[in-house]
């Protein structure tokens, strides 16, 4: 049970710093902090560290870079929080959304430059929503090769990585200030650690069944694609502290995991021209608006699921990403040399399939509009080859949270700020609005990565006296 205690009779150990949560967010704020001078103590509740960031594709959106330069990309800070607004309809606060595009470009070439990541920006396709091509990824294209850099990077730095430790106490005295967390080990052994800073960078509550029918119920059946230690653990001491909680409906979805294998299909299979349609073999949605948003289209389908429909071009570009040539190595894909044959792999109405079919190519061929709004280009031409991929709605972490100000300090309900309480990742609200719709691709690495670094950075200069 995650609960909030007043102060001990004592700690078994005293340290600086505390980061709840190793993956992305919380290994950032280490590293961050250490450069400054701090000495944290970082404590995952897996073996190893992976989270969410390791089930996404890890990348990470950011103008301005020099990754962009080299490949003549123009882009900025600004055009880049105009980009994250758009998409949220303009729920997002406005300073926050400057700070971490702003501080996006920096972080990347700073993990680059000072911990060897070899980043490189994905030019073959643009993410929905973005105005410029600014997704950068390391050469899998997976998370599970992130988080194994920050944490090789964490462990070269010397920060102390405490794993198969759960936490779900913290102790906080009169005024509200952290003053320390008990841990439970794996043998159920406990300890209580005494700090003067605190940082919540663990994850969202999207494994949290209670948490999710309560905030996101239109999700609350949906297939769970995150990881089962996603339990709102910082909603929860949130609650418990005042703490001020925002954007608690938004998630990210996703529109394409394939199913039964349960892999991710990545969306460049839609946003080069590629379609879905249903078990009966009709389109039903624009596919372009973004693929969190997709998967309640694809969960109010008959049987919850859908078909990707694209071509051997797509499927070339779909390669670059490990999950896709897993999904094609564990048979996920139906390919066919004519649309008749690949509807009866599929198992729909071969003269429906065909029909969505010839519409949409001939949209394309005049660049024009469907009857849901998709706009198509003459440049992505479907061609046999054709592929299909079934697929199903899934809910991946959620996107609500503490609020934070731009250092990535957590404000209590009425403003004011923690002393020496920080948040980043999932534990603290991020930039997607209040719906999935307002999720920009991109944006739970981008405040994991960002607002991370910046929790870091904050409390090795409180720690400081800065």
């Amino acid at each position: 049970m995650s609960r909030v205690l007043p102060l001990p009779a004592r700690f078994d150990a005293e340290v600086p710093l505390v980061i709840v949560g190793a993956g992305a967010a919380g290994l950032c704020a280490a590293l961050a902090a250490k450069e400054v001078g701090a000495d944290p103590i970082v404590i995952e509740r897996d073996a190893v560290p992976a989270g969410s960031t390791a089930l996404s594709a890890g990348l990470i959106p950011a103008a301005g870079t020099r990754f962009q330069r080299a490949k003549a990309i123009d882009d900025n800070a600004e055009l880049f929080a105009q980009d994250i607004q758009r998409k949220a309809h303009g729920e997002n606060d406005a300073a926050i959304v400057e700070v971490v595009a702003r501080e996006a470009g920096p972080m990347v070439e700073w993990l680059a430059d000072a911990y060897g990541l070899p980043f490189d920006v994905i030019d073959n396709f643009t993410y929905p929503g973005h105005s410029a091509l600014r997704m950068h990824g390391l050469p899998t294209r997976s998370g599970a090769e992130l988080i194994d850099r920050l944490r090789s990077a964490a462990e070269a730095a010397d920060v102390t990585i405490l794993t198969a430790s759960r936490v779900e106490t913290l102790f906080a005295d009169e005024q509200g200030r952290m003053r320390g967390i008990e841990l439970t080990r794996a043998d159920d052994g406990r300890e209580r650690i005494g700090c003067d800073a605190l940082v919540l960078a663990c994850n969202g509550y999207g494994g949290n069944a209670a948490l999710v029918r309560e905030l996101i119920p239109d999700m609350a059946d949906a297939l769970y694609f995150g990881h089962p230690g996603n339990q709102g653990e910082a909603v929860l001491w949130g609650r418990a502290l005042g703490a001020q909680l925002s954007h608690l409906s938004a998630y990210q979805g996703h529109g394409s995991v394939a199913t039964p294998h349960n892999i991710l299909i990545t969306w460049a299979v839609v946003a080069e021209g590629g379609f879905q349609v249903n078990a009966q073999g009709r389109r039903f949605s624009d596919e372009t608006h973004g693929y969190s948003e997709q998967a309640a289209q694809v969960l109010r389908q008959p049987g919850e699921i859908a078909f990707d429909v694209f071509d051997a071009r797509i499927a070339g570009i779909a390669r670059q990403f490990e999950d896709f040539r897993a999904a094609e190595k564990g048979g996920a894909l139906l390919t066919a040399d004519t649309l008749d044959e690949l509807a009866a792999r599929m198992r729909v109405p071969a003269e429906v399939l065909v029909a969505e079919y010839k519409e949409t190519e001939e949209l394309k061929a005049r660049n024009g509009t469907d009857r849901f709004g998709r706009a198509f280009s003459d440049k992505q031409l479907l061609t046999p080859p054709f592929h299909a991929v079934k697929v199903t709605g899934a809910l991946f972490h959620t996107q609500g949270g503490l609020v934070v100000d731009g250092d990535a300090r957590v404000q209590r309900q009425d403003g004011s700020l923690f002393a020496n309480l920080f948040a980043a990742g999932g534990a603290a609200a991020g930039v997607s609005g209040d719906t999935a719709a307002g999720y920009l691709s991109g944006n739970g690495l981008l405040t994991a990565t960002t607002l991370g670094r910046l929790a870091g950075r904050s409390a090795a200069r409180l720690l400081r006296g800065g």
